[in-house]
Formats: structure tokens, C-alpha cells, sequence
């Protein structure tokens, strides 16, 4: 429903969001940092009174911010960063180097100074403020006091099966262990910063006395692969690139040391919070508020399976506690630089049963047929309950057919 499958697809300003919701609310309304709108930030847009994204908070911090040389004995990272132009240990930090900034010279301080400062001045008003730091995504950035943090050699490089070998993206094949190790410490060291950054934004809270009365929020959009199944990004199907934490905090209103064992997805947290703040319901949202749990309880019809597709690439997974579907068309060239050797290989279609096979490694679809229509039917089902074109559908086709209908990416149209 939000006209955006494929990475460089701009939302519509029109589309109903999360952010108006609230502004229309009562809420004053901001966001600092990364969130891959692929159009110029200024304030309004979608809902929010104070924008500084992307591009703008770059050039922002670069004209606020001059640092300071770093010291000539100290070896910092090669700029400007470029992903796909050079070589992956490069752009990945497989040195483990600093950007060559101090703490208080870093983008990601600067961002989160811009969302303390939101928060002084907005600390007597109701105010929703989204702040995304760009941090842990490569290059794994992180300033000079931060170098050495990790050693590399505590690492281990995770295992690269046989069944690997055919869909390890090309970019990705030359690194050698020691890379690996590297950029996983680049990796580690970076969620150090971003940490310290994140507690500066919590501090604030603490000092203006607002803790009590404001719901926290932690979430990323997406996990990252550090090495498993030879893969650095998180364009994929598996465990390490989906799974992602979702962290609530309201002294008071939150019981403390919840834990939800149930699975829940991104779509769920839009109708949580509303619902939390006494708020509109979110226009069109499919998912469902993750309340009770908060509340020690559990609600009465739990997920017990999520849904994921990545389009690009033109593929769906179902996940249950069991088992772990993939399906891929194999039809599409992907344009996202994570080619392999054989850029259409056409359909397939990966099973793991994730009791015996928590790496994900070998495919049982041959041995487990039933589970595998159960689960085409799953995917199925919320592409003909959430897709705009389900009523074009054709009819008389095989369940893989079915999906191939819907898997492509319509941004375009």
C-alpha cells in the first residue's frame, strides 16, 4: 500500500503516515538522521514540522562541524566512501580504522545533538521525534577514540557450507578470513558508537525530566549478515538479516522485563504506539497492537509465522518456530550489486528446519512437501490480503505461479 518495493522508489507525499497521524494529533513532530525517503527532507513532509535527512543533515553537519586534523601517527579510513567502486574490504572497513573524526566532530553526535536540541526546546509540548543514526550500517563508522575496541582476532569467521558457494555475491568472494574478522570488529565497534550516541539522546531525557512521561522506542529496519553464508548486507532471507530487536520503555505505563515469545513484525509497532498514546488508528495499517504483551499478557490471536519479501530480488520467506521457507522467482536480474555468477537461475525453492538446522544450510523441501504448500499458502495468503493487484490475479495458476504474479516490482506503474 505505501508504492514502495525497490530501494530508490520515492513515497508519495500523499501516502497517509505514522508522523501526520500524531501531528494531527497535537504532537509537535520531527526527525533527524537516515530514512531513505530518495527525495529532498523540508518540513511538512509526511507529517513532520522539523526534518533533517539524508542529504540536508550532511551538508548540515559538514557546515557546522570542522574537524580537527587527526594526529599523523594514527591511521584513519580512506574517504569518500564508495560501495561497489572499490574493493569490498574497503568500503567494509576490513582494516577496522576510524573515520578520521573525533567523538564530538562524528555525523552521527552531531545528529544526536540536533535531537537533544528538539528536545529543550519542545520539552513543555507533546512532541514524536524519530532519530536514525546511520550507524551500524557499513562502512562501519566510528570515531578515533573508539579504535582498537574489538580486537579482530576475537572473532570468529562463521561457517560457508557447500550449498553456499552459488549465491555468495560476487562483490564478496575475494575476502579472505582476516577481512572477515575485520569487518566484523569494524561492525562491533560501530554499535559501540551508536550506543554512546543513543544513551546521549536518553540522557537528555533524564535531564529534562521528561523520562516519566515518554514512551522510548528502539528498532532498526532491518539485521545485517556479518559474514554467514559468505554475505555482508542484508539482502536475504536468512535469520541474521530479519530478525531485528524491538525494545519499549515507559516507566510506569510498561511493565518492566516483559518479554514477547510470539513473533511480531514492523507493521505491529504503528498500532502499538497509537494505541498506547490514545491516538487515530493508523489509515490502512495491517498489523495488530502488541499491548498486551506490554501489559504481561498475551493477546488473543498471536503471529505465529512472519512474512517477509524482498522484491528486488523477487522473493518471499515465511517464518515459523519450526521452519524457514524461500522462494525466489529467479526471473530478475538484481540491480542492488549483490550479482552472483548465474543472474537469473531461474525458480527455486529452500526449506530449513530450523530445529535440526539453525544455520540454514540444508534444504529438506524434497523430504517435507506438506510443510512446503502449507507455507506457499501462507505467503500467498498476505499477498492476496495486502497486494493492490490481488484482484487481477490469474486464475487456474499453481501456488508458485501464483506468487511469481506477485513478486515482481510494480513501483514503476
Amino acid at each position: 500500500m505505501a508504492g514502495v518495493t525497490v530501494l530508490n522508489t520515492p513515497l508519495s507525499p500523499s501516502k497517509h503516515t505514522f508522523a501526520k497521524v500524531l501531528k494531527d494529533a497535537g504532537y509537535n513532530t520531527a526527525v533527524f538522521g537516515k530514512m531513505h525517503w530518495n527525495q529532498p527532507g523540508k518540513p511538512g513532509l509526511f507529517g513532520f514540522d522539523v526534518v533533517l535527512t539524508e542529504g540536508e543533515a550532511r551538508r548540515e553537519w559538514q557546515r557546522q562541524v570542522t574537524p580537527q586534523p587527526a594526529p599523523p601517527e594514527i591511521p584513519t579510513k580512506r574517504l569518500p566512501w564508495q560501495p561497489f567502486k572499490t574493493p569490498a574490504r574497503e568500503w567494509l572497513n576490513a582494516d577496522c580504522l576510524p573515520y578520521p573524526c573525533r567523538d564530538e566532530e562524528m555525523r552521527g553526535t552531531f545528529i544526536a545533538r540536533q535531537a537533544i536540541e528538539f528536545l529543550r526546546r519542545n520539552r513543555r509540548d507533546p512532541f514524536a521525534l524519530w532519530v536514525s543514526l546511520p550507524e551500524p550500517h557499513s562502512p562501519f563508522d566510528f570515531p578515533i577514540e573508539d579504535r582498537g575496541a574489538f580486537p579482530p582476532s576475537m572473532f570468529s569467521v562463521p561457517r560457508v557450507g557447500p550449498e553456499d558457494a552459488w549465491q555468495i555475491p560476487l562483490i564478496f568472494r575475494g575476502l579472505s578470513d582476516k577481512d572477515k574478522q575485520g569487518i566484523i570488529a569494524a561492525y562491533y565497534t560501530s554499535v559501540l558508537f551508536l550506543d554512546r550516541n543513543f544513551g546521549r539522546v536518553l540522557a537528555a531525557l533524564d535531564e529534562l525530566k521528561l523520562t516519566e512521561n515518554t514512551l522510548v522506542i528502539y528498532t532498526p529496519d532491518h539485521g545485517y549478515m556479518l559474514g554467514q553464508h559468505g554475505r555482508f548486507e542484508k539482502h536475504c532471507g536468512y535469520d541474521q538479516a530479519m530478525r531485528v530487536p524491538l525494545i519499549l520503555r515507559w516507566p510506569g505505563r510498561i511493565r518492566a522485563g516483559q518479554v514477547a515469545r510470539d513473533f511480531t513484525e514492523h507493521i505491529d509497532v504503528a498500532p502499538t504506539v497509537l494505541e498506547l498514546l490514545g491516538a487515530p488508528a493508523l489509515e490502512g495499517a495491517q498489523g495488530a497492537s502488541l499491548r498486551p504483551y506490554l501489559e504481561g499478557k498475551r493477546p488473543p490471536h498471536p503471529r505465529d509465522h512472519v512474512v517477509v519479501d524482498y522484491l528486488e530480488n523477487e522473493e518471499v520467506f515465511v517464518r515459523t518456530n519450526r521452519w524457514k521457507l524461500i522462494f525466489c522467482s529467479g526471473k530478475r536480474a538484481r540491480q542492488d550489486g549483490y550479482e552472483t555468477d548465474n543472474p537469473r537461475p531461474g525458480r527455486y525453492l529452500r526449506l530449513y528446519d530450523l530445529r535440526s538446522d539453525r544455520g540454514e544450510f540444508t534444504s529438506v523441501a524434497r523430504q517435507n512437501p506438506r510443510v512446503v504448500r502449507e507455507l506457499l499458502g501462507l505467503a500467498l495468503a498476505r499477498f492476496r490480503a495486502t497486494h493492490p493487484d490481488a484482484g487481477r490475479e490469474p486464475k487456474g495458476l499453481t501456488p508458485e505461479e501464483s506468487l511469481e504474479f506477485y513478486l515482481p516490482p510494480r513501483d514503476a506503474a
